[in-house]
C-alpha cells in the first residue's frame, strides 16, 4: 500500500466530503476530518469509526466564514503534524439569497473562494516540505463564463446561481495560477467536477437529486491517491480524466487579477502576506 498519507478534507461532515474522508481512511490513510465546529467534526468521526479504525480519523474544525478561524486551523495543523501529503478543498456552499457576513464578505465568495485560497496558502509551506504532495480543489462543471471583478461580493447585483458559478470558476482560476507557481517543486494542484451528486448543496440550489456520495467521492479520491496523477498538475478533471474548463479560466491576466485581489483581501483582514516566496 505504501506510506500512510496525512490528508486534510474540508467540509467532511456530510455529502461528498464525508464519503471522501471515509474512503481515504478505509484505504489506510490518516484523515483530518474538518467540520465548521468541534461538535460536527467529532460526530462525523464517530459515524466513520463504525467502518474504520478511529485512530485513522482526527477531527479538526474551523468556521470557513471567519479569517481568524482559518488561520487558527492552519497553525494547529502546522504545529501538530510533521507533514501534510494532500489537501482536499471540498467545503462549499450554495446560498439562495445574499448573505453578508460580519466581516463584510458575501458568504458564497468567502467560503467557496477566499477560504480555499487562504487555507491553501497558509498550509503551502507544510505541503512543499512533503515530497509529492497534492492540492485538490472541488470545483464544478457549473463554472461561470465571465467574472465581474466589481461584483465579487454581490455589490451590484446578486443571483444565487451566478454567485455559485463564479465561485466555481474562481476555484479553477486559482488552481491554474497556483500550479504555475508550483512548477518544479514536486507539489501539484488540480481541480475537478465531482459529478452531479445527491448532496444538501444540490438540493438547495437545484431542488434535485443525483448520483451517490460514493460516485462523487471517487473523483476526489482519484485525484488525491492515484498513481496516474503522479506529477500531473494544472488539470481540471471530469470522471477521472482531464477536461476543458470554462474558456475564461485559461486567461492568465484574469488568473493574476483574482490572485492579487485575494492576496489583498487576506492582508487587509489578517495582516498576513500569503504570497508564496
Amino acid at each position: 500500500m505504501g506510506k500512510e498519507k496525512l490528508i486534510l478534507v474540508t467540509g467532511a461532515t456530510d455529502g461528498i466530503g464525508f464519503q471522501t474522508a471515509l474512503e481515504l481512511a478505509e484505504a489506510g490513510h490518516k484523515v483530518l476530518v474538518h467540520g465548521r465546529n468541534r461538535q460536527k467534526s467529532e460526530e462525523a468521526v464517530q459515524k466513520m469509526s463504525a467502518a474504520v479504525s478511529g485512530e485513522k480519523l482526527i477531527p479538526v474544525w474551523a468556521d470557513l466564514t471567519d479569517f481568524e478561524e482559518i488561520v487558527r486551523l492552519a497553525e494547529e495543523i502546522k504545529n501538530n503534524f510533521p507533514y501534510l501529503d494532500v489537501l482536499i478543498n471540498n467545503a462549499g456552499v450554495f446560498e439562495n439569497s445574499r448573505i453578508i457576513l460580519p466581516n463584510g464578505f458575501e458568504r458564497t465568495f468567502m467560503v467557496n473562494h477566499l477560504a480555499v485560497f487562504g487555507l491553501t496558502l497558509l498550509l503551502l509551506g507544510k505541503l512543499l516540505k512533503t515530497p509529492r504532495s497534492r492540492i485538490v480543489t472541488v470545483s464544478s462543471m457549473a463554472q461561470a463564463g465571465t467574472i465581474d471583478f466589481d461584483n465579487l461580493n454581490g455589490e451590484k447585483y446578486f443571483d444565487s446561481y451566478n454567485a455559485y458559478a463564479v465561485s466555481k470558476l474562481e476555484n479553477v482560476l486559482f488552481t491554474y495560477k497556483l500550479s504555475d507557481i508550483l512548477k518544479g517543486t514536486g507539489t501539484t494542484a488540480n481541480c475537478l467536477h465531482p459529478g452531479v451528486v445527491s448532496t444538501k448543496l444540490l438540493h438547495a440550489g437545484w431542488g434535485m437529486g443525483g448520483v451517490s456520495w460514493h460516485e462523487g467521492a471517487r473523483n476526489s479520491v482519484y485525484a488525491a491517491l492515484s498513481s496516474e496523477m503522479e506529477g500531473k498538475s494544472g488539470l481540471y478533471l471530469v470522471s477521472q480524466k482531464p477536461a476543458k474548463s470554462a474558456a475564461i479560466s485559461y486567461d492568465k491576466k484574469i488568473q493574476q487579477r483574482l490572485w492579487d485581489i485575494s492576496l489583498n483581501i487576506w492582508k487587509e483582514a489578517t495582516g498576513l502576506d500569503l504570497q508564496p516566496e
